[in-house]
């Protein structure tokens, strides 16, 4: 391959489920130094590695789900998009509510006695956090012993901004102007790093915090879909793939707060094109199992260490949460996710034709 040459990117050859689960084990490092006790662990501007490992789901979200957008009708895009995020999520809540909460409760008080009475109850812990907005992060007395208290799950606030950018996604989707050309993304990711870098000065206007954590990661997600109308239309260039991983790192490493935001467009067409050349396992290709990787570390990581993972040391201790989280994961993935999508996997009728949107595509 030489570096002037474009080619298409391979939507189903790529290793894009082992990035995302690359992301998704960067998480559980970041907050593994927490949960343990260990600090704050690494930082770059005042940003973990959790936060940053975050940021790079989020564009390539905005690319996958932009290219659902372009390929789906309103209302199975809509159904997609539930379908991949819902049901995991609320078994996921079930599970630390009424498995992992009273394990955690023997453990520490060697009963059940008032787990199911005091508030927040694990009844009221499942209702509270439905919508996707996490608004209980504790259930009664569990979690009091160690060293980051009560919060039962403190990675699963992200899947509200992730689902509010779907939802605008299916929106913009129905404007012959997003779907023609990248005009109008271009413009929605253009005004989501102004909302961001004048964020400060917007505070007088009263808005919470819930607004700026949108504001913080729209950007990502708006960047990387951006980027999905040039490589559909253009395809992959190593040369410029290699300019942009460089120009996104120096943007991140040297720009504070909102280098990284500017920087997401670069960094979702670097990320793309390393999902071209570095290969993943088989067995990852066929289970996508960083969703379900997310979703359970941080329960998982509490629960090792109520039953003693601190004698491990802080890397085996990582190793066996990650191990056990990884079996969960597959579990989510084989019994619970896979199965609700290909519920509503489409069959006939739900996909675009390819001549409603202008310009060559590339989709396999």
């Amino acid at each position: 391959m030489t570096g002037s040459r474009w080619r298409p990117y391979p939507y189903r050859d790529n290793s894009l489920n082992l990035f995302r689960l690359v992301l998704a084990a960067l998480v559980l490092v970041a907050h593994s130094y927490y949960i343990y006790g260990a600090g704050d662990g690494p930082h770059l501007h005042g940003e973990n590695l959790g936060g940053w490992a975050v940021a790079g789901f989020f564009v390539l979200s905005g690319f996958l789900i932009t290219r659902s957008r372009m390929r789906t009708e309103p209302g199975p895009y809509l159904l997609h998009r539930i379908a991949r995020i819902f049901p995991a999520f609320i078994v996921c809540l079930l599970v630390i509510a009424f498995v992992f909460g009273p394990v955690a409760m023997l453990l520490e008080r060697g009963s059940l006695s008032g787990y199911f009475s005091t508030p927040t109850t694990p009844f009221e812990y499942v209702w509270s956090n439905l919508t996707l907005y996490i608004d209980s992060y504790t259930i009664g007395s569990t979690l009091s012993s160690v060293p980051y208290p009560g919060v039962w799950n403190g990675s699963l606030w992200t899947l509200f901004y992730e689902f509010a950018c779907y939802i605008i996604v299916w929106v913009l989707g129905g404007l012959t102007l997003f779907r023609r050309n990248a005009v109008l993304v271009a413009g929605v990711f253009i005004l989501s790093l102004a909302v961001w870098i004048f964020l400060p000065a917007l505070d007088r206007f009263g808005l919470d915090q819930s607004f700026g954590l949108l504001a913080k990661l729209a950007p990502f997600f708006f960047g990387g879909a951006l980027v999905y109308f040039l490589i559909d239309r253009r395809g992959l260039n190593t040369a410029l793939a290699l300019i942009a991983l460089v120009a996104s790192t120096l943007l991140i490493a040297f720009i504070p707060r909102w280098g990284g935001q500017a920087a997401a467009p670069l960094l979702a067409y670097g990320l793309l094109w390393l999902s071209t050349v570095v290969p993943q396992p088989r067995w990852i290709a066929r289970n996508d199992v960083s969703y379900g990787f997310y979703i359970y570390a941080w329960p998982v990581q509490q629960l090792v260490i109520l039953c003693g993972g601190a004698a491990l040391g802080l890397p085996l201790y990582m190793i066996a949460a990650g191990a056990i989280t990884l079996v969960l994961a597959w579990a989510s993935w084989v019994a619970v996710e896979r199965p609700a999508m290909l519920r509503v996997r489409p069959r006939g009728g739900h996909l675009r034709p390819p001549q409603t949107v202008a310009g060559p595509t590339h989709a396999a």
